[in-house]
């Protein structure tokens, strides 16, 4: 039942979307069809969450803050369509427990390495919780960034604006290779710097490279 409601909101998001925020997706052939996968984006705003999903054609888990709503029963139902509430005052061992067992059992996750949304707009460093993630998944992971969510639903905004908004996704990174070779802290941060280092390119993408859907 969650799979043929999260279907139904896909198709209704990404409607509103075209019609109201001249919705388009980049590169989404770059996330994969099947099989366990991150996907790291930039964080603007709560509009990032549904905006991201329905550039994608295959269900997403999110982990997100635990307090980002506060009733228990949108809690539930949001948990129930796929998101992972993820305790932001500590190192949240269940919440990533889950989120590796998902991609493990093939599943796609998403995470915001920066934290939390950004108070103007820009890009803010990550943490190392991506490199945690990723070091104990082994999995690929893809950067997500999205443009315009920011000034369609700012930090204190209560009601959504008019803007355009892209999704652009980059090709997938392998991080095998620095597991092999770094551990620990200094394994989390390079991976961390890399994938925000990756996601600022794909603020700059070459449109006239990259397919539009």
């Amino acid at each position: 039942m969650s799979g043929l409601v999260y279907g139904i909101l896909w198709i209704l998001t990404r409607a509103v979307g075209r019609v109201f925020l001249h919705y388009r997706t980049r590169g989404a052939e770059y996330v994969p069809a099947t099989g366990g996968v991150l996907l790291a984006a930039n964080h603007a705003s709560y509009a990032d969450i549904p905006l991201l999903g329905c550039g994608v054609r295959r269900r997403l888990f999110y982990l997100g803050r635990a307090n980002l709503f506060p009733s228990p029963l949108v809690g539930r139902i949001l948990r129930a369509l796929g998101w992972i509430p993820l305790k932001p005052e500590r190192w949240d061992r269940q919440a990533f427990r889950t989120a590796v067992e998902l991609i493990k059992a093939g599943k796609a996750v998403v995470i915001f390495p920066e934290g939390t949304r950004t108070t103007d707009g820009t890009l803010q460093p990550g943490k190392p919780g991506i490199g945690l993630l990723v070091a104990q998944a082994q999995c690929p992971v893809v950067p997500v960034y999205l443009r315009g969510t920011y000034q369609v639903l700012p930090m204190g905004a209560s009601w959504l604006r008019r803007h355009p908004v892209e999704v652009s996704f980059g090709q997938s990174m392998d991080f095998r290779e620095e597991c092999r070779q770094y551990q620990g802290k200094e394994l989390y941060q390079r991976i961390s710097h890399t994938v925000m280092a990756r996601i600022a390119e794909l603020r700059g993408v070459d449109h006239s490279a990259v397919p539009t859907t």
